[in-house]
């Protein structure tokens, strides 16, 4: 008969203060060395752990909404497992185990994986540039690597953000990967020289997937399949090449409104930077592979975790594909993904052989925020290993009320000095601070964080006298990513100087006009698929909207002659003003 392990380490204790007072403190301290402590022992038994998990998950747990796919490895198995909310909310299908989903950005560790193969067989090099595999690659006077694509450290625009500007809609237009070569065979510049900094750009993962296509003659989908879904048993599991196949079992993305939810599926046959449909368990087979490598061998698990550098000889927590961190003390490796109503994110503990799963399809994230759902899953189950969790990245904890004078005193428009293109908006509306429209919450007079995210603001004083600063705090892989702000004098424009800025504009860049109206005394921006964008001044010539910041330009005699946009991870596309066409 086996005893309940309660009732064994009572037992235990007993027998340790029977042997201190019968046969001496050597005696006792030998059994009492021999009793598991709490830190030896899990933080919960597998039954609480499981019902931990599923309170975690029970506003989701419902017939009424999309929700989470979730799996949990220990040492190879899956310990637990269970689907929350519906995959088909117009036929009533939940989500199971089972249930396939789009996973976004997750794809790219299956592209970087078939890169590292291709090396690992000579029939290319990580050094290679990528022109001399997709001549597409416009030639900016520098060369790029294939290297620098797994890093993100290319300086290559995003295409999503370059579609967007041109007017493609995600789940609307239908994407393919000569939509995307064409838009990006036309840039002219980069934001920034190669290996300068790391700025993501799924552009690079879109490429790699040409690579493997032009090296190995076969298409990303039927290299993944042949050589890393099939060997590996992960039957669900494909890069989805073709928007209009068939897929059993697979779950709709959806978005909020109003009073329910809307569909919300990309519609592409790009893949590289994401597209790939996978489960819970599948990926468990994947993640295993890390520790029994069957595919691809120790050496490609060693160079997947290898971690990029930049020139200046700084290493990013950025890998192949993956992201190479700590939480709570613990070394992990992460990596998320978002697409249309799709979250997902999967976290592995390798110290622990600990692995935690989200596959999502609700887009919202204050109600599903697939990398939170990982941690805290985690911490179910190996917080006995982990340091104290930080209630706040910069201290105060208890929120506080402040006054309509204190507020106000800090609203306004704060600018990145190192990058006058990043920005952040204070409003107050209703007694609470906004920043950039996300509502915050107090936690002291100077101390703010964004209600449902782990994003914290901090205002100071430059110096005496000097603008007030904005310092945000954010986490980070390994650690938290800190960037200042600095309080602007705002710029409010004549009606004669608006006039400057109307009229028609065109980029050889990016294809489409776009045009400039007055329009209630303030300048508003039109674009073909888009709301019109009502343009905030930041300074003359400097505007920011929901497009992102224009800069305009003058010639020498003062003449505006055209403007730059930039949208965060595609910066100063060019566009000129041209005669009406």
């Amino acid at each position: 008969m086996t005893l309940p392990r309660m009732t064994l380490l009572r037992l235990l204790l007993a027998l340790v203060l029977v042997a201190a007072s019968t046969l001496g403190a050597p005696a006792a301290r030998a059994i009492a060395q021999a009793v598991p402590t709490p830190a030896q022992t899990s933080s919960a038994s597998p039954e609480s752990a499981a019902a931990q998990v599923d309170k975690l998950f029970e506003k989701m747990d419902t017939t009424l909404s999309p929700g989470c796919a979730l799996a949990a490895m220990k040492d190879g198995k899956i310990i637990y497992e269970r689907g929350y909310g519906m995959a088909d909310l117009d036929h009533n299908i939940p989500i199971t185990p089972g249930t396939v989903f789009q996973v976004g950005s997750m794809s790219k560790q299956f592209t970087a994986a078939s890169i590292v193969m291709l090396a690992q067989e000579g029939k290319l090099s990580l050094d290679d540039e990528v022109r001399k595999y997709v001549q597409e690659v416009p030639d900016f006077g520098v060369p790029i690597t294939i290297r620098e694509l797994v890093f993100h450290t290319s300086g290559l625009r995003d295409q999503d953000n370059l579609l967007n500007l041109a007017g493609w809609r995600v789940s609307l237009d239908l994407i393919t990967d000569d939509d995307i070569l064409a838009v990006m065979s036309r840039q002219k510049d980069l934001n920034f020289p190669p290996s300068s900094r790391h700025l993501y750009s799924n552009t690079g993962y879109t490429l790699l997937a040409q690579i493997v296509k032009r090296v190995s003659g076969q298409s990303l989908r039927e290299f993944t399949t042949g050589r890393i879904f099939q060997p590996l048993g992960m039957k669900q599991t494909h890069f989805r090449d073709d928007h209009a196949e068939i897929v059993k079992n697979i779950a709709y993305g959806y978005s909020p409104s109003k009073t329910s939810f809307r569909l919300s599926v990309p519609n592409s046959d790009s893949v590289g930077a994401g597209n790939l449909l996978t489960t819970v368990e599948d990926l468990a087979l994947w993640d295993e592979n890390f520790y029994h490598p069957r595919v691809g061998g120790p050496a490609m698990i060693e160079q997947m975790l290898e971690r990029g550098k930049l020139s200046n000889g700084e290493q990013l927590d950025y890998a192949f594909g993956l992201e190479v961190g700590t939480y709570r003390g613990l070394a992990i490796v992460d990596h998320g993904g978002f697409s249309g109503g799709y979250r997902s994110d999967m976290l592995r503990f390798p110290d622990q052989h600990f692995t935690a799963v989200c596959l999502c399809n609700n887009s919202s994230r204050a109600t599903t925020n697939p990398s939170e759902l990982t941690r805290k899953v985690a911490e179910m189950y190996l917080a006995h290993h982990m340091k104290p969790a930080e209630t706040s990245l910069v201290g105060d904890e208890k929120t506080v009320q402040l006054s309509q004078a204190q507020l106000r005193g800090k609203v306004g428009l704060y600018l990145n000095p190192a990058d006058n293109d990043d920005t952040r908006r204070v409003t107050l509306k209703d007694g609470k601070l906004g920043i950039d429209a996300n509502e915050t919450t107090a936690l002291s007079e100077n101390h703010f964080r964004r209600v449902n995210v782990a994003i914290d603001f901090q205002f100071e004083a430059s110096k005496p006298d000097g603008p007030l600063r904005l310092i945000e705090t954010r986490p980070g892989i390994s650690k938290p990513v800190v960037v200042a702000f600095e309080a602007v004098a705002e710029f409010t424009p004549s009606a004669g100087e608006l006039k400057d800025y109307a009229g028609i504009y065109h980029s050889e860049e990016i294809d489409p006009f776009f045009e400039m109206k007055i329009e209630e005394s303030h300048l508003v921006l039109h674009r073909p698929k888009k709301s019109p964008d009502t343009l905030s001044p930041l300074s003359r010539d400097f505007f920011y909207g929901d497009i992102g910041t224009i800069r305009f330009k003058r010639d020498a005699k003062g003449q505006v002659i055209g403007f730059m946009v930039s949208t965060g991870r595609a910066n100063n596309v060019r566009f000129d003003k041209r005669d009406r066409p």
